[in-house]
Parts: structure tokens; sequence; C-alpha cells
């Protein structure tokens, strides 16, 4: 079979055969989930976190200093998302992908969110001042995050492929890493299922909503607020 027969195969297989989906009560793993029309439901909150202005860094800075600001901060990142119970699903140059599920996914979200914003500033742009002393550069970052039901389907080829995660949460949270006011986005729908404690700090509300323009006027609220780690 040459490649435009297998093209064309696989195309109208896809769009032929029945899906067969399962609801889940777990993030799934590779494995989990077949290549075929295979989806697994999730009620899940994702974050998306991005390091800003990563064109610059590597257009102005050594390969091996940019090189120690992707680790060091998609290693912060990644260690607070699996303290909080997050999932990571995917690492994207320089970004991160998790998922959060249950009763407090989106409490727990938030305050990962806000320990990364709190590790940035507190460690990674001190790190950097101690390390090299003559540099002006410093970490920018945005959180966004997002709340819905999502399927979970197995995209690629076989030996080459990974879990595509379809639905709203998934391309709001990565929408929002666009916006560059604040460290911080959420929906409106995270920022109501939200514990007191991620809402307010000392009777403060920690949150300033705003219209999203590129996304219908939709409400959001975003917050430079930090929480710290011990």
């Amino acid at each position: 079979m040459g490649l435009k027969d297998d093209l064309e195969a696989q195309v109208k297989k896809t769009f032929r055969d029945a899906w067969k989906e399962r609801n889940g009560t777990v993030v799934p793993q590779d494995n989990d989930v077949g290549l075929g029309n295979d989806g697994v439901n999730l009620d899940a909150t994702v974050l998306y976190a991005d390091l800003s202005e990563s064109t610059a860094l590597v257009d102005s800075e050594t390969k091996t200093f940019a090189a120690e600001i992707y680790k060091n901060y998609l290693y912060c990142a990644a260690r607070i998302i699996r303290f909080e119970d997050g999932s990571i699903t995917a690492y994207d140059g320089d970004r991160i992908m998790a998922v959060f599920i249950g009763d407090s996914k989106n409490t727990a979200a938030v305050r990962a969110a806000l320990k990364i914003n709190w590790a940035v500033t507190n460690i990674i742009n001190p790190g950097i001042a101690q390390q090299y002393s003559s540099k002006s550069y410093r970490v920018k970052q945005v959180i966004g995050i997002d709340t819905s039901k999502l399927m979970v389907a197995r995209t690629g080829i076989r030996g080459s492929n990974d879990l595509v995660w379809v639905g709203r949460a998934a391309n709001y949270a990565a929408k929002l890493c666009n916006k560059k006011m604040s460290p911080t986005y959420i929906t409106k729908e995270v920022y109501d299922m939200l514990n007191e404690t991620a809402k307010f700090s000392n009777g403060v509300n920690m949150w300033t909503s705003e219209y999203w323009s590129e996304m219908g006027y939709k409400t959001i609220y975003r917050s430079s607020y930090s929480w710290s780690i011990s």
C-alpha cells in the first residue's frame, strides 16, 4: 500500500468507526487509551504555565543560560503541580500542561499557580541575581486555568503518539497565557468554584475581573498575588 492509499484508508476509518467512550476517575496515561476511536471522559481543570518572552531570551542570551532558565522554571512548576496533586500531561518547549481532577480541582490548580508565581519571585529570580550579578534578565511567566468536561484521545501513529485533550478547558487555559498584565488568569467557571482561601488574602479579594475581548467578552479574573512555600 502506498502512502496516499494508507492516508486515505486511515482518514476513512477514523470518520467511519464508532467511538468507544468511558468515564474516567483518574487522569489516563498513554497506554490507557487506544489508538482507535477510544475516548476517556473527565471533569477536569487544566493549568498551562508559560515562560514569557522566551524568544527574546534565546535571541539575547547564551544557549546555556537560556537552558538553565527553562530547566529551573519547568522544574519548579512541575514540582509544585505534583505537590498539589496535579498530573503533568505535557511539556511543550517553554510551557507545561497539567490536569487536576476531584472535588477540589479548581482550588488546587489555583493554589499551584500562585505558588509558581511565588517561586519565580522568591527563588528563581533571586537565584539569577546571585549567580549572574551582571545580568538584568528576570523570569516573567503567565499561567492560565480553565475547567470543563474533556475527552482524552490518543493521536499519532504506532510508535510515535501522544494523548490529546479535547474540550474547552485545554484550549482556554492555553489561550489565557497570551494575556500579559498579570501572572495568573482564570475563567469565571474556575473562580466561582474556588475555596475562600484561594479567593481572599486577609479579607481582600486577590482577583480582579475583566472582559476577555478575544473570546466574546467572557468574564475572566487575573491576579498578581502569590502563595508562599515553606
